[in-house]
C-alpha cells in the first residue's frame, strides 16, 4: 500500500514509521518543508515527492496529522489536488469539525476516516493507542498490524474517534492548563512559595512534579492552545460550560513564544509570559 503522511512531526512521524514497519511504502511532500522535518523523514526512509498534488497523485491512503488549526485546509488542499482514494483524519479537532470534514471530503468522491491519537509518539509497544471511526476506519486500522501503533476502532461514527480525544485530552492539558494560572495567580499574590510548602506537606515530591509539568509543556503550547479551542467547542456542542478550556487557550497562548526555545524554561520565566 501506499501511504501519505501529512506531515511528519513529532507525532505524524512516529505513525509513519509503524507503516513502514508493517510493509507499507510511505511519502511524504519535501516541498517547503523544514530541515529539520526532512532529516526526521530521512531518518525513517520516507520516500519524498515535491508537492501535495503529487503526494495525491502517487498515494491510495493519506494520512493527515497536523495542527488542529490546519486540518481542513489541509483537507481542502488534498481535495483540490483531484484525490480520490481514502483520508484519515488523524487530528485534535472537535467532533463536528472532524464530521464537516468528511462531508465534503466524501462529497468529492473521497473516502474518509475520523481518527485521534492517545499517548506521545508512537515509539515503543503500548505507549499510543489510534482510535478510528467510520464506516471505513477498520481499513486505516489494518495498516498498523503488527506494529507498536495500536489502532483501535471505536465504531462507524464519524465524530466519534475525535470525542474521545477531546474529553481525553480536556482532563490532561486541561489540567496543566489550570495548574499553569494557579503558578501565575500565585506568584503574582505572593504566595507561591506558601502553596508549594502547602503541596509538600501533601507529597513531598508534588512541588517539583508540578513545577516540571508547567515548565515542560512549554514548547507544545502554542499547538495546545489551538486544541483548547477544539475542545471548548466540543464542550459547547455537548450542552457543557466551554468558558474553561476557552481560559486554557488563553494560557497556552501567552506560552506560546517558547515555541522554538533551545532549552526548557525556568518557571520564572513562564510566569513571566502569563502574567506580563
Amino acid at each position: 500500500m501506499k501511504i501519505g503522511i501529512i506531515n511528519p512531526g513529532a507525532m505524524g512521524i512516529s505513525i509513519a514509521a509503524s507503516a513502514r514497519t508493517a510493509g507499507h511504502d510511505v511519502y511524504w511532500a519535501a516541498s517547503g518543508r523544514s530541515a529539520a522535518t526532512t532529516q526526521r523523514a530521512k531518518a525513517q526512509n520516507l520516500r519524498a515527492v515535491g508537492t501535495i498534488a503529487e503526494l495525491c497523485a502517487v498515494c491510495e491512503v493519506m494520512l493527515c496529522i497536523c495542527p488542529p488549526h490546519a486540518a481542513e485546509a489541509v483537507a481542502r488542499a488534498v481535495v483540490g489536488a483531484g484525490f480520490r482514494g481514502l483520508y484519515c483524519d488523524g487530528n485534535a479537532i472537535a467532533p463536528k469539525q472532524a464530521q464537516a470534514i468528511g462531508e465534503s471530503l466524501e462529497a468529492a468522491g473521497v473516502g474518509f476516516v475520523d481518527g485521534s491519537i492517545i499517548g506521545p509518539p508512537a515509539w515503543k509497544t503500548g505507549s499510543t493507542r489510534f482510535y478510528l471511526s467510520g464506516p471505513a476506519a477498520a481499513r486505516i486500522a489494518a495498516l498498523f498490524a503488527g506494529t507498536v501503533t495500536e489502532a483501535v476502532v471505536i465504531g462507524e461514527a464519524v465524530g466519534k474517534a475525535s470525542a474521545l480525544k477531546m474529553v481525553f485530552a480536556a482532563q490532561t492539558k486541561g489540567f496543566t492548563a489550570l495548574l499553569s494560572a494557579i503558578q501565575g495567580a500565585a506568584e503574582q499574590l505572593g504566595v507561591r512559595e506558601d502553596l508549594d510548602r502547602e503541596w509538600a506537606r501533601r507529597d513531598p515530591d508534588v512541588a517539583e512534579q508540578r513545577v516540571n509539568q508547567v515548565r515542560n509543556v512549554t514548547g507544545k503550547a502554542w499547538r495546545f492552545a489551538g486544541e483548547m479551542q477544539e475542545i471548548a467547542a466540543t464542550f459547547e456542542a455537548a450542552g457543557m460550560p466551554p468558558g474553561f478550556f476557552e481560559a486554557a487557550h488563553e494560557i497556552y497562548q501567552r506560552m506560546a513564544r517558547f515555541k522554538d526555545a533551545e532549552d526548557t524554561p525556568e518557571l520564572d520565566d513562564v510566569l513571566e509570559a502569563l502574567t506580563s
